[in-house]
């Protein structure tokens, strides 16, 4: 037998008044005497009552909630990125929906038609590894309400954007592997019809004319960034006749997936190849040997798309400028690079 939800209505006949008085005395209306209030609030929670905030915010056009997208929640970079975003918005009010694409479009169209339908106030969503058509998050858009992108987003959007200089992270582990003696940098990038990626990969290609050094198509290869692919890509890497001496993995799951191959098969690392990653997880200085990654400063992405969100709600109409905002990266350098180089 399913249970019937209690209503406004429920509360009213326990306590012969009007549901609109009901619904005055449980926002606070001054118009309630406090022993009406603190009979409802008691009749309330006897009943176990709970607030349709789906009707509230057709009501009043608010919902203070906030909808979040991720491509997975078991990142750190991610779970940090959250846990910040909340903690700002938190104190402004909001709460926030957590969804997570699993690197799908599909997931991530459904996962905004239910955030528009459940009335939030605003979304912040970094994109699924899948997306290339953006008419979902156009859609946003058009409903008027904020769409901030993080980490991963477009520019043809036109949104508010934080994320960081993911060409100039390329250019900066390049520069670090040239500095150890390696001359034959592979690159396990992303795909590149996402920004971040195609940006990264950029970097990754004008560094190695910066520094004389050759670009093989074969040392260039696009993946979904899993451990699965990390594995599979090193190990095609390993099968080519002339070996890379460095490989530069844009995350740190892909990285972990590598030296898993590189350990099973006995290679030396970093004085036979050594390995980069990207994204500064926690396990990167747990792993034997240790890895060299990149810190992209999740908890300030989070802070930050936070308050970008908090500019727009605080504003009548949705803000027609936006703003970009950038953030300096910083290489965590450990024994997966440790080579003595003379």
């Amino acid at each position: 037998m399913i249970k019937k939800k209690t209503t406004i209505k429920d509360i009213a006949n326990v306590l012969n008044i009007s549901p609109a008085a009901v619904s005055k005395a449980l926002h606070n209306d001054t118009r309630i005497s406090e022993k009406t209030k603190k009979a409802v609030r008691q009749v309330a929670k006897n009943l176990n009552y709970q607030p349709n905030y789906l009707a509230s915010a057709l009501r009043s056009g608010k919902s203070k909630l906030v909808g979040v997208i991720v491509p997975r929640t078991n990142s750190n970079f991610f779970s940090s990125v959250i846990q910040n975003l909340e903690e700002v918005l938190n104190k402004e009010g909001y709460n926030i929906i957590i969804t997570q694409s699993n690197e799908s479009f599909k997931k991530e169209c459904a996962s905004i038609d239910t955030l528009l339908y459940t009335q939030v106030d605003g979304i912040i969503a970094s994109m699924a590894n899948e997306t290339v058509d953006l008419t979902y998050f156009e859609k946003v858009k058009k409903a008027g309400i904020p769409l901030i992108m993080f980490d991963r987003g477009e520019n043809d959007l036109n949104v508010d954007y934080i994320g960081i200089d993911d060409y100039n992270s390329s250019q900066i582990i390049v520069k670090h592997l040239v500095d150890k003696g390696c001359k034959r940098i592979a690159h396990i990038g992303g795909f590149k019809h996402t920004r971040i990626f195609n940006n990264r990969i950029r970097g990754y290609i004008d560094a190695l004319k910066k520094n004389n050094l050759p670009l093989n198509d074969e040392l260039l290869i696009e993946s979904n960034l899993s451990i699965k692919d990390g594995r599979e890509k090193m190990t095609q890497l390993l099968s080519l006749k002339n070996r890379p001496d460095a490989v530069y993995v844009a995350g740190d799951y892909a990285a972990l997936g590598a030296l898993q191959v590189l350990k099973e098969n006995n290679i030396k690392i970093p004085d036979e190849i050594a390995l980069v990653g990207f994204g500064n997880e926690p396990f990167t200085s747990m792993t034997t040997p240790t890895i060299t990654s990149i810190d992209q400063h999740s908890d300030e992405i989070g802070k930050q798309a936070a308050f970008a969100f908090l500019e727009h709600a605080k504003k009548a109409v949705v803000k027609q400028t936006f703003t970009k905002r950038i953030l300096d990266v910083a290489l965590i350098a450990r024994d997966s690079t440790d080579r003595k180089h003379s």
